[in-house]
């Protein structure tokens, strides 16, 4: 069912998209800005500079009290039990037979795991994860008192610094910090879904436009731009991040979408975990992989892989590659054509266009501390 405007959820900062010009668009029941200036033109702003997107369509769940990490901990495939405060852990959360429930981040906050979902999930989300944790453990749904800017670019670094201080850029990749109670608190982390190095700031909803303000102030010296969800789409492509409902499903499971290093098979039982375990023994049937195209047509959900005339898969995602300056997709790929190297042919506009299987992340220059974790939508 198509999503009618006045259905449309809309997040603190609707005021400043729309005094800045963005087109706004229905996504995961929201109205979000899908660019500004145009998708290319912020695509490489985030790649060569800084910009900011508006992530507060995200959903926030908290778990708390002294149970909170080990019940966190039987909900996802990583650990996110014994990890330090500050700690920020990028995970599968699995049904019993290892398909992908959604991909989230998992924030140890003291006693406390913050849970991050993604925006389409997160009604399902917040009932599954009400069903599998004890019955005392307190679930507290911040989704709609929660705003969220991500800050990301290889000048991100010193537009935090301003705001932030030496406590902000003394962050390792994944790792953040709390600040403030009640409507003044606020938590600031150095993650990101773009390659690009980056922070993400999270504010109680009463202050998402004094904090989009400041960040832009302490940006201004760095030609500072917001950016829309479609350059997200084509950032996150390049690097092979997954987006859930694309990507990954409940059909698929961590390994066959490349994600094995998120899961811990030798830590204490999970959701999901027999089953994972026994696809990792037989192997996995399909591989996510990366491709390259070679000719200026764009592969799109569904299309078709072959492999030495015989059919090898199908496209998850595509999209032109900006920086990279050719189309790049994703595609579950049978395991003799998944090598990395590897010539295939997708169907696109109804040819077959000549493709190269590449590993993940194809683009590999970006500022980023580490390539590997990041959730979705």
């Amino acid at each position: 069912m198509l999503e009618t405007a006045s259905a449309l959820k809309r997040t603190p900062f609707y005021p400043r998209h729309v005094a800045a010009g963005a087109k706004m668009v229905p996504f995961a029941g929201h109205e979000m800005p899908i660019q500004y200036e145009g998708i290319v033109a912020e695509h490489r702003t985030v790649r060569t500079g800084v910009g900011v997107f508006d992530v507060s369509h995200m959903g926030e769940i908290r778990l708390v009290g002294p149970e909170a990490a080990a019940a966190a901990n039987h909900l996802v495939t990583g650990e996110v039990d014994q990890i330090p405060d500050g700690k920020v852990v990028y995970t599968p959360m699995c049904l019993e037979n290892g398909g992908i429930v959604d991909d989230l981040l998992v924030y140890a906050l003291g006693a406390d795991r913050l849970l991050v979902v993604n925006a389409a999930n997160f009604d399902k989300d917040l009932a599954y994860v009400r069903a599998h944790v004890p019955s005392g453990l307190t679930v507290v749904d911040e989704n709609a008192n929660t705003a969220q800017l991500a800050v990301q670019g290889p000048k991100a670094e010193e537009v935090i610094r301003k705001l932030y201080g030496d406590r902000a850029l003394a962050l390792a990749f994944y790792e953040g910090f709390e600040t403030g109670t009640g409507e003044d608190w606020t938590l600031v982390s150095r993650t990101g879904y773009t390659g690009e190095d980056g922070f993400e700031i999270y504010v109680r909803a009463s202050r998402a436009l004094a904090l989009w303000d400041r960040v832009f102030e302490a940006g201004a010296a760095y030609d500072i731009k917001p950016v829309g969800l479609g350059a997200r789409d084509t950032l996150r492509l390049e690097m092979g991040y997954c987006l859930y409902g694309n990507d990954i499903d409940e059909t698929t499971n961590p390994l066959e979408a490349g994600l094995g290093w998120t899961v811990r098979l030798d830590k204490k039982e999970f959701l999901g975990h027999e089953a994972i375990r026994r696809v990792k023994e037989a192997g996995v049937t399909r591989k996510l992989q990366g491709l390259l195209l070679e000719e200026n047509r764009i592969a799109r959900q569904g299309s078709d892989v072959s492999w030495s005339g015989a059919p090898a898969g199908k496209v998850t995602s595509g999209s032109m590659g900006i920086t990279l300056g050719k189309p790049v997709a994703m595609a579950y790929l049978k395991p003799d054509a998944s090598k990395p190297g590897t010539r295939v042919e997708v169907v696109t506009r109804g040819q077959a266009t000549p493709a190269v299987v590449a590993s993940r992340p194809m683009h590999k220059e970006g500022s980023v501390k580490s390539p590997k974790p990041r959730r979705s939508e």
